[in-house]
């Protein structure tokens, strides 16, 4: 389970120092891409085959489906992180997220988002006063 935020650093290559207490679930390879909001999504490689044997098998025929498989897709890089504990972000994965020296690596549970700093907080902002309603729309009272 990833949780809580972090704020590491790029280097001039665009790797950043993985939290030490991702390093265990993500060691072994992960899964980058496109995540909703402006951020990239990185999922552990099982997780995210996981993931896309679900959306392989939705039919083809819908539209939605072959979007989401294609931005999905498309966008995906496969990354292992180095002995260090860094991870590359690709530059395509740079510039959808808007990610330049600063950024914020955000535990999502089954995920780690990263963000641009800005974005981040502009979001979390926007997302703190409906917080507690999406708790009670999420989980409602039995």
């Amino acid at each position: 389970m990833f949780l809580g935020t972090h704020t590491p650093k790029l280097d001039e290559k665009g790797r950043f120092f993985l939290p030490a207490k991702f390093r265990d679930d993500l060691g072994e390879g992960l899964v980058m891409t496109r995540g909703q909001d402006r951020c990239l999504a990185i999922y552990p490689m099982a997780t995210f085959v996981a993931m896309t044997q679900q959306v392989a098998s939705a039919p083809t025929t819908v539209k939605q489906v072959r979007d989401f498989q294609r931005m999905l897709a498309a966008s995906a890089s496969d990354e292992v992180p180095d002995k260090q504990g860094r991870v590359n972000i690709p530059p395509a994965l740079r510039a959808y997220a808007g990610l330049e020296s600063q950024i914020v690596v955000v535990g999502a549970i089954n995920r780690v988002e990263v963000w641009n700093p800005q974005t981040w907080e502009d979001y979390s902002t926007a997302q703190e006063e409906a917080f507690a309603e999406l708790n009670e729309d999420i989980f409602p009272i039995a």
